[in-house]
């Protein structure tokens, strides 16, 4: 799963990559900084959401076999 996957997600990250590269024109170290934590934070949720997603697929498989479906 990439970072698309969740429209907030994505949401999060552009805002990130907006105000990295308004930092980087501005020459404001801060907002750029701020920008790529936005970015990093995106990542993470992303990385939270996608391991929730197997593990549920995992639970689902064993939950599959005891029942013989």
């Amino acid at each position: 799963m990439s970072i698309s996957d969740n429209p907030k997600n994505t949401a999060e990250d552009i805002k990130g990559r907006a105000k990295e590269a308004a930092g980087a024109v501005t020459g404001n170290d801060e907002l750029k900084a701020e920008g790529q934590a936005d970015q990093g934070l995106a990542a993470a949720k992303q990385a939270v959401t996608d391991i929730a997603d197997k593990v549920k697929d995992g639970v689902e498989a064993v939950k599959d076999k005891l029942t013989g479906n």
